[in-house]
């Protein structure tokens, strides 16, 4: 499954969202995501396999944070479009200026 494939779901989303400040226990999810634990875990399951989290074992809890190298690939796919919009803005920018001038 593509890093899109597995980023299209909103919960898988959301629980990135959440562990992008800090590692989280499954317990912590659930409370937070809304989801059953078994849900949470299925989610964390296919990050997991994707790479883009890992987990860590502190005493019985598995503590889950982000690996950000994944994200790499939807990166260089946005980089287009950042330029796109970085071009419409100047342009607009522009078209703000010279109705300004005009209305001096």
């Amino acid at each position: 499954m593509s890093t899109f494939e597995v980023l299209a779901e909103p919960s898988r989303r959301r629980i990135l969202d959440l562990l992008r400040d800090r590692e989280r226990s499954v317990g912590d999810l659930v409370e937070r995501v809304g989801l059953s634990q078994p849900g949470v875990s299925k989610h964390l399951r296919v990050l997991r396999d994707a790479g883009l989290v890992r987990v860590r074992t502190d005493a019985q809890r598995r503590l889950y944070g982000v690996r950000a190298e994944p994200l790499a690939e939807i990166d260089a796919w946005l980089e287009p479009f950042r330029r796109l919009l970085a071009e419409q803005l100047d342009a607009l920018e522009r078209h703000l200026d010279e109705r300004a001038k005009e209305e001096r």
